[in-house]
């Protein structure tokens, strides 16, 4: 007999790896035990030599659904044989890199139990099992256990108790297990009388009825109406200020989403897995959804029911008739982070809503529903949160200590470092409001506390007035600034596990420049040591202050009169393209002259709100992303009616595609970057000068949006072949809120991997500003390690 020592490190807590491990040691004859340590399982195996192996080789190969299983450390032992059982032994607390679960969306085994009648969680709405329910947003400490949860104010009834105690259930030691009789429950705000099922039944009525409801899920409130009562989302658009901008769909299974939605290989498999992200899948014609979901949008957000509270929204023993497909958004006012307890949702929500409907299970950490696009049969992250969010990244390199990445200051997420392993927090939101910094202040210590994690330093964006640095210099750690564009790239680099220096491609709306001006289309030599800014997109001055970033307008006149530097001519073309008020243009000449509230810019996402506001798209945006977003759509409409797909475009001179369409080849000539600098000047304005002749010329404004990302896109390939040339790189990194732009992503992969480039591009952390803070911490755990 011999006696071995295994650590099994990963996503081993909260999903029944323990009776897992008892299970197989029993099929394999094993003697031992089993117990969790923090960071890791520690197993001690004792039998045959063959049948240890065997057991082993079985929890690599057959781990518990909702596990992942990183690293298995195994040793032999020179000890006595001194098992005469295998035993599961209660958990001890150890430090080291420590693995924290997502929240599991309500598996098939409990929704069955949930419908059904003879089973004693029937219509429960907080059934859970050891492979599924809320994990981080419950969590107090680690290791995972009952005691450490919100869920430890509610003491196990016996006939839990007993499922929870007992290796053989499905339940053994299911953290948040519970029952009608032990549980929590839901009732009413404000009507607290109003509980369990008498709750439940006055959501289901005032929701049929074309009302708005607040709902209290895993990681915080929603706001919810019937997808199919345009009256009903009209009036949430209304209360909520938000005039176009996508709401996310909840449907009753997937017949209403086959019903409403185009799904491509691979998309049942998410929408129906344990993490049920909100997945933008393309609209059918003819659908039942109100057009005001998504108005003008060719996509729509679906994302199926996750906890059980939501399904019995759809189905419950009480005759009421319920739509299938609900709005299901974010429970915010613009701007704040999701509300999750009473207190915020009274104060933040009750103006939206006719009805609030809660539950007494404390959230401990927020958590917003990941968005997910989809790009050449893989995940595109949008918003990384519940379901993904904190399972870590694990870098090749040995790194070793401690440090946070702050993030950036939209679509704040942070991220925190522990030797090789980076693990990016939950959605918070936006730094402009007090109450998302306070988020994530929260957030911050909670989930440092929760991985152990003593920060020996914070880095955050350059620029001298985010809020995000203000909140890393209140932490009282040394600071580490990182260029906002540099960040974009190496989270790109950190996804892939990619430590060699690449070329960077960094293309968004704003970020602070070494030089002291906005930067947006950046082309960078970049590694973990530093970066080089090798070019970018021709500058223009951009007017207006902050008001630019909303109205597109303002950047388009302000690049019209520094191409022609003539009042009169430029009032004329504004009259002619319906951009602005004659009143409005003499307070942009002014600013362009004096050089007031004016700054070079070499944004690439204001170059997209101009180029919009030339075609007549959108002249400004009600939320970030707007114009550009709507330009998108126009092209691909474009591409559409011709019958071609962005997979089809070749930007090659030779193309016929690109002839046909009339991009000519003396026009596409003008495009390569200028040599007359010695760094490379991707040639916008020239690119924004065709556009214009053409619009001018009466072209059709689906085409030139086309045009305008083929021609951008041969820009960009231009510009890193000059960059090869420099540098000798030959991996190109593409990174950057412009990137969450299917057509232009797409042109621009094909096109460099045409001319041998290696493509590094996002997957499971977004190219938007919520991905940045995987690059700040690599940066900083770098710069601590050298």
């Amino acid at each position: 007999m011999s006696l071995f020592h295994s650590k099994v490190y990963g996503i081993v807590q909260g999903v029944g790896f323990r009776p897992f491990v008892d299970r197989l040691a029993a099929r394999f004859h094993i003697l031992g035990s089993v117990c969790n340590k923090g960071p890791y399982v520690e197993i001690f195996a004792q039998g045959s030599e063959e049948a240890v192996h065997a057991f082993l080789s079985a929890i690599e190969s057959e781990p518990p659904e909702r596990a992942t299983i990183l690293k298995l450390d195994t040793e032999r032992l020179d000890a006595p044989e001194t098992y005469t059982v295998f035993a599961i032994i209660e958990s001890a607390k150890e430090r080291g890199d420590i693995f924290v679960s997502p929240d599991i969306a309500t598996c098939d085994k409990c929704r069955a139990e949930l419908f059904d009648p003879n089973d004693r969680r029937y219509l429960h709405p907080f059934i859970n099992c050891t492979a599924c329910g809320p994990r981080l947003t419950i969590l107090d400490s680690m290791p995972y256990d009952r005691e450490r949860t919100s869920m430890g104010e509610f003491p196990l009834c016996l006939a839990c108790e007993k499922e929870y105690t007992s290796p053989a259930t499905r339940r053994y030691d299911a953290q948040p297990v519970c029952c009608n009789d032990c549980g929590p429950e839901v009732y009413i705000i404000g009507n607290e009388d109003c509980r369990g099922a008498a709750a439940i039944t006055r959501t289901r009525q005032t929701i049929a009825a074309g009302g708005i409801v607040a709902i209290k899920g895993i990681g915080g409130f929603h706001l919810c109406c019937d997808a199919q009562n345009d009256a009903a989302v009209n009036r949430l658009r209304t209360l909520k200020h938000r005039p176009v901008k996508p709401f996310a769909i909840m449907m009753r299974d997937m017949a209403a989403i086959r019903r409403e939605c185009h799904l491509e290989d691979g998309q049942e498999e998410m929408l129906t897995g344990h993490q049920k992200p909100i997945l933008l899948l393309k609209r059918r014609a003819g659908g039942q959804l109100s057009d005001s979901v998504a108005p003008g949008n060719p996509k729509v957000g679906v994302m199926l029911p996750y906890a059980p509270v939501q399904m019995l929204l759809f189905d419950y023993p009480d005759g009421i008739t319920m739509p299938d497909a609900l709005i299901m958004t974010s429970g915010n006012p613009a701007g704040a982070p999701i509300c999750r307890d009473d207190a915020g949702a009274r104060e933040a929500l009750s103006g939206f809503t006719d009805l609030m409907l809660s539950h007494n299970r404390k959230i401990r950490i927020r958590a917003d529903d990941t968005v997910m696009d989809w790009l050449d049969g893989k995940p595109y992250m949008i918003r990384r949160s519940r379901g993904f969010a904190p399972l870590p990244f694990m870098l090749k390199n040995d790194f070793h200590g401690q440090v946070l990445g702050i993030g950036g200051e939209l679509k704040n997420t942070f991220c925190v470092g522990s030797n090789n392993l980076f693990y990016p927090s939950p959605y918070v939101g936006d730094m402009s409001d007090l109450r998302t910094m306070q988020a994530l202040r929260e957030t911050i210590g909670r989930l440092t506390e929760l991985l152990e994690n003593e920060p020996a330093i914070v880095a955050c964006d350059m620029h001298p007035r985010y809020n995000t640095t203000a909140i890393a210099q209140e932490l009282g750690l040394p600071l580490f600034p990182i260029q906002h564009h540099y960040a974009h790239i190496l989270s790109c680099m950190a996804e892939n596990d990619c430590d060699e220096p690449v070329i960077g491609v960094s293309f968004d709306g704003t970020g602070y420049g070494t030089d002291g001006t906005i930067w947006g289309g950046e082309i960078l030599r970049a590694s973990y040591a530093g970066f080089t800014r090798l070019g970018h997109i021709a500058p223009f001055l951009q007017t207006g202050g902050d008001k630019a970033a909303t109205e597109g307008w303002r950047v388009a006149v302000a690049m019209l009169y520094g191409l022609y530097n003539d009042k009169e001519k430029v009032t004329a073309l504004a009259d002619t393209l319906h951009l602005c008020a004659a009143k409005d243009l003499p307070a942009q000449f002014f600013m362009a002259d004096s050089q007031v509230n004016a700054i070079r810019s070499t944004s690439a996402g204001r170059l997209f709100d101009a180029v919009s506001a030339l075609l007549g798209i959108r002249t400004a945006s009600t939320f970030e992303g707007e114009a550009s977003m709507y330009l998108e759509f126009a092209a691909e409409s474009y591409l559409t009616a011709q019958g071609l797909t962005p997979q089809a475009i070749e930007l090659d001179k030779s193309s016929p595609d690109l002839r046909r369409l009339g991009l000519s080849n003396a026009d596409k000539s003008n495009l390569a970057p200028s040599t007359a600098d010695p760094s490379i000047i991707l040639a916008t304005d020239e690119l924004f000068r065709h556009i214009l002749a053409e619009r001018l010329a009466g072209t059709d404004p689906q085409k030139l949006a086309f045009l305008f990302h083929a021609g951008l896109a041969a820009c960009i390939t231009a510009a890193c072949d000059k960059a090869r040339e420099h540098t000798g790189l030959t991996t190109c990194a593409l990174s950057g809120g412009v990137f969450q732009n299917h057509l232009l992503v797409t042109l621009v992969s094909n096109a460099l991997k045409a001319k041998g480039f290696r493509v590094l591009r996002h997957s499971l952390i977004p190219p938007n500003d919520g991905g940045i803070c995987l690059g700040q911490a690599v940066a900083a755990m770098y710069h601590l390690n050298q």
